[in-house]
């Protein structure tokens, strides 16, 4: 059995699967629907933090394949408080086919992995966002055709969005660059070989195909916002900045953005941006995944 609680845990082999199981179930679903083939699945999901995407792309790609999810919110479960997360894992185990959990700690995603005896999907932590790069590879190779040799450039604060898009890059064979402010770095990232960090905006940027964005202000954070938002200011992604990329270069966003903020709306809904798209691929891309570990396998009939 297996889990998905961080990119690290699959081989590249393993993720070009799941990418391609993708746009296989992504092309049977525009020519007119999936096949209900996690038909009886239920998926539990349990959310301590708000979603929009995260929920709904889950909730619909189950309905999609057949299948019918549950969500459980903070209130109901209170997950390692009203119950420990062993008895939470062990409970939910013998009610449904997988959980997914949205979770502040990443702690609370891997000791639910412990003691389930379904498969556990990593839906958010603090320290990674493995199910946002997933569908983060999904556009990126739909507009460029390829992964490998393409230069990926994080810009703003080492989030668990930048851990994530770290850790695909390493599998799939791309640079990546990442420019944080003195004191937000993404950790380790300066000691890997191959990786550019550095404090300078545009030389992350410099020559990039993707260029990538996320809050300065993550969930959590809400008291260091001013703070934030004054020492992130030059790390906005604009016009300015955007020149400094390769022509054409794509302009992600893992959303919700705070425009006016990390990204400006001129480049937010630019002709190089691919924000939407890449929101509506958290669909797909889960679908695959839910296939995966649903069935153990990515094959299927379609």
């Amino acid at each position: 059995m297996r889990h998905f609680l961080e990119l690290s845990d699959w081989s590249a082999s393993d993720l070009w699967d799941l990418l391609h199981l993708a746009v296989r179930l992504k092309t049977e679903w525009q020519a007119g629907g999936n096949k209900p083939i996690l038909a009886g699945k239920i998926l539990g999901m349990i959310f301590q933090k708000p979603s929009l995407r995260t929920r709904v792309s889950f909730e619909v790609g189950m309905h999609h394949l057949g299948g019918h999810a549950i969500m459980l919110g903070p209130d109901e479960i209170g997950l390692g408080k009203r119950e420990s997360i062993a008895d939470v894992a062990r409970v939910m185990s013998g009610y449904v086919d997988g959980i997914m959990a949205r979770v502040f700690a990443h702690e609370h995603v891997t000791e639910l992995a412990r003691w389930a005896s379904v498969p556990v999907i990593n839906g958010l932590s603090d320290d990674h966002h493995p199910c946002q790069a997933l569908a983060d590879l999904l556009t990126i190779y739909e507009r460029c055709g390829q992964l490998e040799g393409l230069k990926l450039a994080f810009v703003g604060d080492g989030n668990n969005v930048a851990a994530s898009l770290l850790q695909a890059a390493q599998k799939l064979g791309m640079h990546f660059a990442i420019a944080t402010p003195e004191g937000y770095e993404l950790p380790n990232a300066a000691t890997l070989p191959g990786i550019i960090a550095t404090d300078n905006p545009r030389l992350a940027v410099a020559d990039a195909d993707i260029v990538y964005t996320d809050t300065w202000v993550s969930m959590g954070q809400e008291a260091q916002s001013g703070e934030r938002e004054t020492v992130f200011a030059p790390y906005q992604v604009n016009d300015d900045l955007l020149r400094s990329a390769k022509p054409g270069a794509l302009v992600m966003h893992c959303l919700p953005a705070h425009r006016g903020q990390e990204i400006t709306d001129a480049v937010a809904d630019g002709s190089q941006s691919v924000i939407f798209p890449q929101a509506h691929n958290r669909l797909h891309a889960q679908k695959a995944l839910l296939v995966a570990l649903l069935t153990q396998s990515t094959e299927t009939a379609v």
